[in-house]
């Protein structure tokens, strides 16, 4: 049975505290781990979440900010200690290549695994698999920064009532799946389409980072599950505006226009230590899906397809 979760390991933004490791988080999907801006500590909270580098194919970096990157020296060495046998591609600001070389050679290691590097200059695709394609945005903030989106291609699925009606079960189903027509005794040629309907792809958005602006937009509109900062809460929005970070309200504004099911705000101040705050500022600014307010370590299932 395929698994398709966010797996968070971190939530802090710049300084981790007692109860927020450095950011990051694995998006599991259907056998493929993406590893999303692992901070300071990720390697230690992959080992608490019961992850190890086996589970990586792809590493994603917004942008080479410290409490999003220093976290990579100690994945990759990891990948090569324990000798990954599958491909594993990182994809990281171009600007930033200088950054992700010392982090990738920041000590003596053996270099038993080849990690791909596919820096990203512009926005568009990354990578197109069977099971999703992926592509970068890019945001607002001080430095360059990319954000991330998964979109699951669109598949047929079968209506039960529709196949009953027609009279076709067992290995017709299959037959009809994989030729697109059937032909019947009782109903005569039956056409794919009849009988089923086209099931939209489940679409995943990371964003992280950046104040509102058509690449976050872009991100996030109609995903199933969005993970986007809310680095402060509202009443310090200038500050927010600044240093090029979204407050609660502007996160939940942003989801709730883009028609985000499930909205899962991480990467807070260490001035707030009340969580249940982004909560009432968020629902307040007009969000009405389903809502996370990231701890470290919980896991948050991607929503199920829609019909």
């Amino acid at each position: 049975m395929s698994v398709r979760e966010l797996v968070v390991l971190g939530t802090a933004s710049q300084v981790p505290t007692r109860e927020r490791n450095h950011h990051g988080c694995l998006l599991r999907w259907d056998g493929e781990g993406i590893l999303f801006d692992p901070g300071e500590g990720t390697q230690r909270q992959m080992i608490r979440a019961g992850l190890s580098a086996h589970d990586l194919n792809r590493l994603c970096v917004t942008h080479f900010h410290g409490d999003h990157s220093l976290g990579l020296a100690g994945v990759i060495q990891r990948i090569n200690l324990d000798r990954v046998p599958h491909p594993v591609t990182a994809h990281y600001p171009a600007s930033g290549q200088e950054y992700f070389r010392r982090l990738r050679y920041a000590t003596a290691y053996h270099e038993a695994v080849g990690v791909t590097e596919e820096p990203v200059a512009e926005d568009g695709t990354l990578a197109v698999t069977p099971a999703y394609t992926l592509e970068a945005r890019r945001l607002s903030h001080p430095v360059e920064s990319f954000g991330y989106r998964l979109t699951e291609p669109e598949r047929r699925h079968m209506v039960p009532e529709r196949l009953a009606a027609y009279g076709i079960a067992g290995p017709d189903v299959g037959r009809l799946s994989r030729e697109s027509v059937l032909r019947t005794a009782e109903h005569g040629t039956v056409h794919v389409d009849q009988v089923s309907e086209v099931r939209r792809g489940q679409r995943f958005a990371f964003v992280m980072d950046t104040r509102l602006c058509g690449g976050a937009e872009a991100l996030a509109e109609g995903c199933d599950l969005l993970v986007t900062e809310s680095t402060f809460l509202d009443e310090d929005a200038p500050l927010a505006q600044r240093h090029g970070h979204l407050t609660a309200g502007q996160a939940a504004r942003l989801a709730a226009a883009a028609g985000v099911r499930h909205l899962v705000l991480t990467h807070f101040s260490q001035r707030y230590t009340e969580p249940a705050a982004f909560e009432r500022q968020a629902r307040a600014a007009g969000f009405g899906g389903e809502l996370t307010v990231a701890r470290d370590l919980q896991r948050v299932p991607v929503p199920k397809h829609l019909r």
